[in-house]
């Protein structure tokens, strides 16, 4: 019997185990098939490409170390290169290799903490021990106790029970010197669990397998693209008084937290913005399927056969017909009988064989990043920056001063407007300006600024300072004037031109002459920037640029202007409008006149509708003197002369009645005709051009 936990009072006082096995040899690497890191990309999509590569000959395995938290990256990435042989396979332990490989054990990774969490775990095994007490028997249970010594101190120990031939005996763990293990398949499987955790100590690191196959010597290279922090970019502007070529420094700084030195490796650094993905290819993921339940056959009860009832020749179907229905089509057949389906169509043979080859789909690269190669090998040791020299050249500028209202009210900013004359772009980053004297050689510093990604021949404007020797005040104003005015159809058009005006005032440098750029919001709304020849358009606002000379103060106003049709149906108006329109003189004489026409039209409209108005208002009266007239009557006797006084005066409002209910008809039909003809005439009303 092996002797496995011989030392177990000793592993006990710790709660530990000592590890007694070495890994497995799939974690070995393959003798000779080192990789060395030859080349990093680093991208500032935070990303970064590294490629490996060593000889090899013949057929060989690669292993690639890689930690946890990149496995997704490279399992999505991973790219093998062999010229003159064939790759293999790739292969990589589980996520949780532990679990695996207690999936079939008797005990658990915890159950390896202490010999006496093993035994507990272990029970009903047969043991066999040596020391005060040799005994051999099989484990029942492992017992914690608390022993007394005296002077308030206390041990503890574990009682272990043990079913012998000679019944249950017991024994304190901790005075035993070894306990083994009469199975040796039990010994074997302990073994290769602690080998297992031997293995899994790195916890956070897991070993690709690469498998390639070929003859012959050669090289083989090994890469993939991972998360890494992103590189950034400062640069260093120096500029002059007099106007001459600034000299501008470009400097990578970047970090190796890879776990590993790059030691003389190829290092380039691009600068773009390209679409990087993660995903979580190393989880295990499994498809959720729906639950059915178990058909069971259960017991079979007939219902009580209450009769039945003969039916006549007519009602039964003859057999030859459902011989018939038989013969017919799947589906036909089916319709014919009520019930039945139509037949499964057969499985579509299998393709030939020559159609299981993968075809790639044709690509076009395109290159949208700038690149950053350095010429010389570059060492950087893990867990430690750099600071890389990646532009060194002359580049021209100007140094004009921006006014932005949200930024400073009342002083512009001072700018460098730095060109790009080099041969490729810059990507964006920190910038720290310089000004060196011409005279004395002295360098001062000015300020800071930032400056967005610069392609060739292109141009940025990079505020670094307020400039205090400049004042700006700015005003807004509007004006609306009429261009044109005119009745088409009886509808007034007005074509109206709304200007916006932004008025600044500059108070120039008592020194030097300046040029200011006027930041100025652009409008929407069909507004159009007008009277400007040196202008540029960025981020959505208007760039105007305005010479202001020394001690000078010089007012410029940036307008913006819209036409706009103002329309409305005459018909509609107001007689007040109207009136307005007949007598304002900022419209064309012939506008006015057929205003003052439908005045005189209206007037007379109006009148013919006030008399309509009277009339009916007198027959109003008449009806309620008539009403008070009939009430008098019954108060009266009939034979008086008061009475025959009430009925005269009723017979003449009668007689009255009649006559006005006849003017009033006539006189609302003259007025619906009038109104009806004016209506007309400001429908066909054309005036002004």
């Amino acid at each position: 019997m092996t002797s496995l936990i011989r030392r177990a009072a000793i592993l006990a006082s710790t709660s530990t185990l000592a590890v007694l096995a070495s890994a497995p040899a799939s974690f070995a690497q393959t003798e000779g098939s080192d990789l060395e890191l030859r080349r990093v990309l680093l991208s500032t999509g935070g990303v970064g490409y590294f490629e490996y590569a060593t000889p090899v000959d013949g057929n060989v395995s690669l292993t690639l170390d890689v930690r946890l938290d990149q496995v997704d990256d490279v399992l999505k990435s991973i790219v093998v290169f062999d010229d003159l042989g064939t790759l293999g396979e790739i292969s990589l332990p589980g996520q949780q290799p532990l679990r695996e490989v207690f999936r079939d054990m008797p005990f658990a990774p915890e159950d390896l903490q202490s010999p006496a969490a093993l035994l507990n775990a272990l029970r009903g095994v047969e043991i066999a021990t040596s020391g005060p007490r040799a005994i051999s028997g099989r484990i029942i249970s492992v017992n914690q106790e608390v022993r007394d010594l005296g002077d308030g101190r206390s041990e503890t120990v574990h009682r272990v029970s043990l079913m012998t031939e000679d019944g249950i005996r017991q024994l304190i763990l901790e005075e035993t010197d070894s306990v083994d293990f009469v199975s040796a398949d039990l010994n074997e499987q302990i073994g290769t669990a602690l080998a297992a955790l031997a293995s899994n100590n790195e916890q956070d690191r897991r070993e690709f397998t690469i498998r390639l196959n070929g003859e012959g010597v050669r090289e083989a290279r090994v890469a993939y693209v991972v998360e890494v922090p992103l590189w950034k970019t400062a640069y260093r502007l120096t500029i002059t008084e007099d106007g001459s070529p600034g000299n501008l420094q470009g400097w990578a700084i970047l970090e190796n937290l890879s776990g590993e030195d790059w030691d003389g490796i190829e290092l380039t650094v691009a600068s773009g913005n390209p679409v990087t993905f993660s995903q979580a290819l190393y989880d295990a993921y499994f498809v959720d399927r729906p639950e059915i339940p178990v058909e069971v056959l259960g017991r079979v009860l007939p219902p009580v056969d209450e009769g039945g009832i003969t039916l006549v020749d007519d009602g039964i179907r003859p057999r030859e017909e459902f011989a018939e229905a038989e013969r017919m089509p799947g589906a036909i057949a089916g319709l014919a009988t009520g019930g039945f389906a139509a037949p499964m169509p057969s499985a579509p043979p299998p393709p030939p064989r020559d159609q299981a080859q993968l075809v790639a789909a044709e690509s076009d690269e395109a290159t949208a990043q700038v690149l950053f190669q350095f010429p010389n090998p570059v060492t950087v040791e893990s867990g430690h920056s750099a600071l890389l020299p990646i532009v060194s050249r002359s580049e021209s500028f100007a140094t004009p001063l921006l006014y932005q209202p949200n930024t400073h009210a009342t002083h512009p900013l001072a700018t460098v407007r730095l060109s790009n004359d080099g041969e490729s772009g810059l990507p964006p980053g920190i910038l720290t300006i310089y000004q060196r004297d011409a005279e004395t050689g002295l360098i001062s510093y000015l300020g800071d600024a930032r400056m967005d990604a610069l392609p060739v021949g292109d141009d940025r404007l990079l505020p670094f300072a307020v400039e205090q020797s400049v004042a700006i005040d700015r005003q807004e104003l509007s004006r609306n004037d009429v261009l044109r005015v005119a009745i088409t159809g009886g509808v007034l058009r007005q074509t109206i031109l709304d200007r916006r005006i932004t008025r600044y005032t500059i108070e120039g440098d008592a020194r030097r002459d300046h040029e200011v750029i006027l930041q100025q919001t652009r409008l929407g709304g069909g507004f159009e920037l007008v009277g400007e020849e040196d202008v540029e358009l960025a981020g959505g606002d208007f760039r105007v640029t305005v010479a202001v000379p020394a001690g000078e103060t010089v007012q410029h106003d940036v307008v913006q202007e819209r036409t706009t049709l103002d329309q409305v149906d005459i018909n509609t108006l107001p007689r007040d409008r109207i009136r307005f329109f007949a007598s304002a003189s900022a419209l064309p004489d012939e506008v006015v006149a057929a205003f003052a026409d439908l005045v005189e039209r209206l007037d007379a409209v109006e009148a013919l509708e006030q008399d309509v108005r009277q009339t009916q208002q007198e027959i109003d009266r008449i009806v309620a003197d008539q009403d008070r007239i009939r009430r008098n009557l019954s108060t009266v006797p009939s034979d008086s002369d008061l009475f025959q006084r009430y009925m005269a005066d009723l017979q003449a409002q009668e007689d009255r009645l009649v006559e006005l209910r006849g003017d009033i008809e006539a006189q609302r039909a003259a007025a619906q005709q009038a109104r009806q003809d004016l209506t007309e005439h400001v429908r066909d009303l054309n005036v002004g051009g």
